[in-house]
């Protein structure tokens, strides 16, 4: 087992945990204020980062108010590689959330380790014209150490409202082995989730102390999740047509 590997995880949470509890009590403010106004929580971001987008929506303990954005060709599984490529494509981020309900009231979650590319960038300016708070998960470390794709020269976090720092290293692989050339291992995916949870579990109780109950999915997989979830899914599935 690769110790060292769970080292830095562990040394990344603590970091997390320390460095990021003013920023997360901020967001979840505005989610709650979002929700408890009726407004919906949208993720987007490309490559594997659209995993995090999936991470808080439709599942057990999951806030059914999330809306992910996912875009076919900027996932993986529609070719990963050319979805590397039109990741860069200036615009496209543009048409992507325009082909959204999002507005003023709203919250967008932008997930790019990096920050540099041009559609998380169009996407943010996109969002914010339209009347949405916006909110970057990246790593601070990596963001800086890279120039923008994008034409105005800048990165996500500094067109955000709001910038959550995972802590990763620049190139997000955190384990080198003797004679391989780059690094292995990792460690966004793992610490984008736990700022994202963090960020909803706040937000499920700041809604608690303003007096709504907030609308969490059951397992589907319990006896009586089905039912719990019926109610919820007839309330948001005309509002995220991924439901």
């Amino acid at each position: 087992m690769n110790k060292q590997y769970l080292g830095n995880i562990r040394r990344l949470i603590d970091q997390l945990e320390q460095t990021q509890e003013a920023v997360i009590e901020q967001v979840s403010t505005a989610c709650a204020e979002a929700v408890f106004n009726g407004g919906l929580l949208y993720f987007f971001g490309t490559g594997h980062s659209h995993m995090i987008c999936e991470e808080p929506f439709y599942r057990a303990g999951g806030l059914a108010c999330v809306y992910p954005i996912l875009e076919p060709a900027l996932m993986l599984h529609s070719g990963a590689s050319k979805s590397s490529a039109y990741e860069r494509i200036q615009g496209l981020g543009n048409v992507i959330v325009d082909h959204t309900p999002i507005g003023k009231g709203d919250m967008l979650f932008l997930i790019s380790n990096s920050g540099r590319n041009a559609v998380t960038v169009d996407a943010a300016l996109e969002a914010k014209r339209l009347g949405a708070v916006t909110v970057a998960v990246t790593s601070m470390n990596h963001t800086t150490h890279v120039e923008s794709r994008h034409s105005s020269g800048k990165r996500l976090f500094e067109v955000c409202d709001y910038v959550l720092d995972n802590g990763g290293v620049t190139g997000d692989a955190s384990v080198n082995l003797e004679g391989l050339p780059h690094g292995i291992a990792p460690t966004s995916s793992v610490l984008d989730i736990i700022l994202v949870n963090l960020v909803m579990i706040n937000t499920a109780e700041k809604l608690l102390a303003k007096g709504m109950v907030p609308p969490v999915f059951a397992s589907a997989n319990i006896d009586d999740g089905d039912g719990t979830n019926r109610s919820i899914l007839e309330e948001y599935r005309q509002r995220i047509p991924s439901l």
